[in-house]
């Protein structure tokens, strides 16, 4: 599973590794509007606005949890396909793996990034 590495220096040693999937700060970029954060789980990072995530991030992977009709949709896109946080996992319920024609055009990404957050905001609220 490929993930960029960085490493920090505090007093001129070494503090500690972080690993982030390759498409992180993509990701945050085009989320940055639904003040997100991202926590690390199932060797992978979840995207979360509010207390709801919305993203899975694994590898190159980036799965959307989106609403019904939009997971209808986004299945019908060529390489879209379920969510898995690894190859021998069940599938993650209502994210759907986004193909990589949607994640290396910028207009299409912030699309579907913004379909995402926008459900986990609705649900969000209809919980409160």
């Amino acid at each position: 599973m490929p993930i960029s590495k960085q490493s920090f220096r505090g007093s001129g040693s070494l503090i500690g590794m972080v690993y982030r999937p390759l498409r992180y700060e993509q990701m945050m970029r085009a989320a940055e509007a639904y003040d997100v954060r991202a926590r690390r789980m199932f060797g992978g990072m979840g995207v979360y606005t509010g207390e709801k995530m919305f993203a899975f991030l694994v590898g190159e992977d980036i799965g959307l949890k989106l609403c019904p009709e939009d997971v209808e949709q986004a299945m019908q896109i060529p390489g879209a396909g379920p969510m898995r946080p690894d190859k021998d996992a069940e599938p993650m319920r209502e994210y759907v793996r986004m193909p990589r024609e949607v994640l290396d055009n910028l207009d299409s990404f912030t699309y579907w990034v913004e379909r995402s957050a926008g459900y986990a905001r609705r649900k969000l609220s209809n919980t409160a």
